[in-house]
């Protein structure tokens, strides 16, 4: 099967790298440092079994079209529209797309021939091109059978979901990004670092709850019971990585945070319920982009 996956990020590295054995895989990405990394050396893969160099090609977008049977979407949220206005070209006439992104509005984004999915892989981009993952789970995706068994052969533990069970996932995984990723981003920390700082941790559950009861407002079933235990149990999983809107924080690049926490303030203005928690996450995370002040040792 041709795949395209469309950006150059983490997730998209480790994709492509597990996919490159099972697939004829080409990476597509504006960045211009990540795809001449890419181009030059391949992705760089580090996992628990060492690092090890996968060999994928990368193009810029319109660059040597070849349409494919599916393309998974993994760019920031941001970019999204970008990625919209190329897809019908890189899809062959029966293929079609899955959005593995965070937050909220993607797939409406992408058009009609874009389907939900939802990961709990992770991945922390070392460098251009250089991936070292980080925990795994499991992947849903709205897809027909073939497309779950090309990501189980490549080593995923793939799902096939209904769209009113996607639904329910992406928000689950989004209340547990409204509370990981903003609070880490503004703190310059590691998950697990939340769990170890009280107020952090009440700040965390807040906002996950203020998530939740959005979508149960909206009349979505989340995939939890118990917000609050998810959220800390995730935090205790994925304790020593840096999540998302950290490494962008970091980097001085443009967030998910509208697509996440104020995707949540939005919803829950709709739902006439408040959402005060991730308000102020919100506006934090878009003043920190703004700042100068970069401490990656405080993530060490």
């Amino acid at each position: 099967m041709k795949v395209v996956l469309f950006g150059a990020g983490a997730m998209s590295c480790l994709f492509a790298s597990r996919l490159a054995g099972v697939a004829e895989v080409v990476l597509v990405d504006g960045w211009v440092e990540g795809i001449e990394a890419i181009r030059e050396q391949g992705i760089l893969f580090e996992d628990g079994a060492g690092s090890r160099t996968i060999r994928v090609r990368a193009d810029y977008p319109g660059e040597h079209i070849v349409p494919a049977e599916l393309a998974i979407v993994l760019v920031k949220a941001w970019q999204t529209r970008e990625v919209a206005d190329w897809l019908a070209a890189y899809l062959s006439p029966g293929g079609l797309a899955i959005s593995l992104q965070n937050g909220l509005g993607n797939v409406e984004a992408l058009g009609a021939r874009a389907f939900p999915g939802t990961t709990a892989e992770g991945a922390t981009l070392l460098g251009p091109g250089h991936v070292r993952t980080g925990g795994s789970g499991p992947t849903h995706v709205v897809a027909p059978g073939r497309v779950v068994d090309l990501l189980c052969s490549a080593g995923f533990e793939c799902y096939a979901c209904s769209p009113n069970e996607a639904e329910g996932l992406l928000w689950g995984k989004l209340a547990v990004s409204c509370g990981i990723n903003a609070l880490t981003a503004i703190l310059r920390v590691p998950n697990g670092e939340l769990l170890r700082r009280p107020d952090a941790a009440g700040l965390m559950i807040l906002a996950a709850e203020e998530c939740a009861a959005a979508a149960r407002a909206k009349g979505i079933v989340l995939p939890f019971l118990n917000t609050a235990e998810r959220v800390q149990e995730v935090a205790r999983r994925t304790a020593g990585n840096r999540s998302s809107m950290l490494q962008d924080v970091l980097r001085g690049a443009p967030t998910e945070c509208d697509a996440i926490n104020g995707a949540v303030v939005e919803e829950a203005r709709r739902q006439g319920i408040p959402a005060p928690v991730n308000s102020v996450l919100w506006k934090l995370v878009k003043a920190a982009v703004h700042s100068d002040r970069r401490d990656p040792q405080s993530c060490a």
